[in-house]
């Protein structure tokens, strides 16, 4: 250690600050505090400087400490005591440790995200698994067409009866325990799927639908848990990599169904994918929180950040219905949903159907072809995401951000299903079924981040109710394809979803915002 007294300096800071704390290498760490003391017989400053160069501090502690003591002219003195500014300095034990693991200072928030993340990719395996084995069980069960689209839409039958339900449960008791019931609820519903359909078709139907109803509960509780976890400026990005789950377990599905059942029959797609579902739930028991203000091990930094950069959510007692009924924006946000989830849920549940019926691709083509649309939804909904938060970060506002994303997830998908009647090849076919959802994913930037924008108190009832008009459009939509292939065509189907696209751009670009609308 060593000290010296230094002249004055007129260029030396009057009121320097308390505390600095760096690190620059790897494995050194520097800290710097300096305090004022005032005295009858004169005033000094104390600098101290803390050097630890220890290669392992867990095992020995070496380094230095500098200190410079500075006397102050009287002219300049404030009347500042040393406890008031030692009360001023909070030193934590990692300003002066840098050996804190890497994946413990990983932001937590971010943490959050990839569980959610996790969740909704075990969603989609679960969901698409049923697309592919469905062709093998209708050859075993003998099933028609219309049998196979009722089979399809019981899922949505239990899916619609938790939206609004679960967006209630999650907004006032928080989204831990919603979501962490629903992953454990339908992953049971999936590995009772072969029993069920070997003892009957009523029997599948019911566990298909008790299937939904986990499922279902998933949306309104993280879009409530990422609304009280993740900063406005991180909004778009967050969700994007959320949602790109469900087109990541899309591709997974899709990728693994016909190995497994190739290899060992349709049955153990359900009991693998399944299974998988109470890995995640040990993990998100132990690491989960609804709230920042909950999370004992939570940094301060981090917390400090969320809570200055978003907007606290208070438990909520009572829904104000009426109130958000009675807003345009709502309504817009509702009828945009039905109108994307009409042609998305036909994509979802019948494409691998038509690969086989009119591209007369194999089951494993079939499932292969499938996966280059959801990998493009994958990529497309992170590029947008990041588009869209760096609009807003330049000053656009929100509200223009969410209608030009949004306008490209309907416009995109519509252009390119209007193509599908003038292909003559497999190969453009497959491409214009991926240049229409890779251009549909923006809708995750759009009207799926509009929910925390315009109520991010009642994000999760907001999603309930919206998403409950899209599980409608699920439902109507997956049963009337299989009326319209049995007395028209896939063009009449397209044609349809076209439509509907159509209608949602025209509404969401007239009454949407992307303005706080309810506290």
């Amino acid at each position: 250690m060593s000290s010296g007294a230094l002249l004055f300096s007129p260029n030396f800071p009057k009121s320097p600050p308390d505390i600095i704390s760096t690190r620059n290498k790897p494995n050194r760490a520097r800290s710097l505090f300096r305090v004022w003391v005032n005295s009858p017989h004169g005033s000094l400053f104390f600098r101290v400087l803390v050097s630890d160069s220890s290669s392992d501090r867990r095992r020995r502690r070496s380094g230095k400490v500098f200190a410079d003591v500075r006397e102050i002219p009287e002219s300049i003195r404030e009347p500042v005591k040393l406890g008031e500014r030692l009360n001023d300095v909070v030193l934590n034990e990692e300003d002066f440790d840098s050996s804190v693991p890497w994946w413990e200072q990983f932001p937590k928030r971010w943490v959050i995200v990839i569980l959610c993340f996790s969740a909704f990719l075990l969603c989609n395996m679960d969901r698409v698994n049923m697309s592919i084995a469905i062709l093998p069980m209708s050859a075993e069960f003998n099933w028609n067409p219309a049998t196979v689209g009722l089979i399809q839409s019981s899922f949505f039958w239990g899916y619609l009866l938790t939206q609004i339900a679960g967006g209630i449960w999650a907004d006032t008791v928080g989204g831990k325990s919603v979501l962490g019931f629903g992953v454990i609820w339908w992953s049971i519903a999936t590995a009772l799927t072969p029993v069920a359909a070997k003892i009957g078709l009523p029997f599948l139907l019911v566990v298909r639908a008790f299937m939904g109803i986990g499922e279902g509960v998933a949306m309104p509780a993280m879009n409530n848990i990422l609304s009280r976890w993740v900063p406005v400026a991180e909004r778009s990005r967050s969700l994007a990599l959320v949602y790109s789950g469900m087109y990541l377990g899309s591709v997974t599905g899709l990728a693994f169904s016909p190995f497994l059942i190739h290899q060992f029959g349709w049955p153990s797609v359900f009991y693998s994918f399944g299974s998988l579902g109470t890995v995640w739930f040990g993990i998100w028991l132990n690491k989960a929180h609804s709230s920042p203000l909950e999370d004992p091990q939570l940094r301060p930094q981090e917390k400090k950040l969320i809570v200055t950069n978003n907007i606290t959510n208070k438990p909520v007692k009572t829904i104000p219905w009426r109130l958000i009924l009675s807003k345009p924006p709502v309504l817009a946000l509702i009828v945009s949903h039905f109108c994307h989830n009409w042609g998305t849920f036909i994509l979802l549940t019948w494409m691998p159907t038509y690969y086989n019926q009119v591209l007369k691709f194999n089951l494993t083509e079939s499932g292969l072809f499938c996966v280059l649309p959801w990998l493009t939804m994958a990529f497309s909904a992170n590029l947008g995401g990041w588009i869209a938060d760096t609009l807003v970060s330049k000053g656009l506002s929100v509200t223009t951000v969410r209608k030009i994303m949004q306008s490209i997830g309907f416009l995109g998908p519509a252009f390119f299903l209007t193509q599908l009647s003038h292909v003559n090849s497999p190969a453009m076919a497959v491409l214009c079924m991926a240049c229409s959802q890779g251009t549909d994913a923006f809708s995750q930037s759009g009207l799926y981040s509009n929910h925390q924008d315009i109520a991010p108190r009642y994000s999760g009832v907001l999603l309930g109710l919206s998403n409950t008009a899209g599980v409608l459009a699920g439902v109507f939509g997956t049963a009337a394809t299989g009326y319209i292939l049995q007395h028209g065509s896939w063009d009449d189907v397209f044609k349809v979803s076209v439509g509907l696209y159509l209608v949602g751009t025209v509404v969401w670009n007239l009454f949407s915002t992307g303005e706080k609308i309810l506290d």
